[in-house]
């Protein structure tokens, strides 16, 4: 038996996100069946974006051994009340996209004024990749964030969720915010 539960951990969290003014659309698990690695993803984003041009995608990955040493040690905890290490975490990835630019941004300003915005407690590395459908077409330039929260397994064991808060507060203000810019980069009908 399983010492936590990462199927209700991930629910809990799409219930939390609902919370913070997000919508959940579409849910996947996948599991690896030589590693037994599994994935959790999340599509949500925030009310004001149903209509696009932003997508939010949350993914929790599973390694197996994290989970596995994790419970060795619980179980090998002297009192049921004792605080498990917090050097076990799975990592939180939350990853925005946007249709192809038309006017895209320059990336170092666009990286700095977001860095601001995610603060510390959401560091987001944004990205871009240009796409040339033939050799004599203009490129096409995508642009991607990510950023990458760690989970300490002692938080979801013990059920502590407020951190999270923080971390959905920002990425709804990161969303908001790219949503406000999206219309200086992207044609919008």
């Amino acid at each position: 038996m399983a010492v936590i539960d990462v199927a209700g951990f991930v629910s809990d969290l799409k219930s939390h996100a609902v919370d913070h003014g997000f919508h959940v659309h579409d849910e996947r698990h996948f599991v690896e069946t030589y590693s037994l690695r599994q994935m959790w993803e999340v599509d949500l984003h925030p009310e004001e974006a149903c209509s696009g041009p932003i997508d939010l995608h949350m993914s929790l990955e599973v390694d197996p051994r994290v989970l596995l040493g994790f419970e060795d040690v619980v179980v090998k905890l002297d009192d049921p009340d004792d605080e498990p290490p917090g050097d076990f975490q799975f990592q939180l990835v939350f990853t925005w996209t946007l249709p192809p630019l038309t006017r895209p941004p320059d990336l170092l300003v666009l990286a700095t004024e977001l860095a601001g915005v995610g603060g510390i407690d959401l560091p987001i590395e944004v990205s871009a990749i240009d796409s040339f459908a033939s050799v004599t077409d203009a490129p096409e330039r995508s642009l991607s964030l990510v950023a990458r929260v760690p989970v300490p397994l002692a938080d979801v064991y013990a059920v502590r969720d407020e951190g999270f808060c923080t971390i959905l507060d920002k990425c709804r203000e990161v969303s908001l915010d790219l949503l406000a810019r999206a219309p200086l980069w992207i044609d919008i009908d």
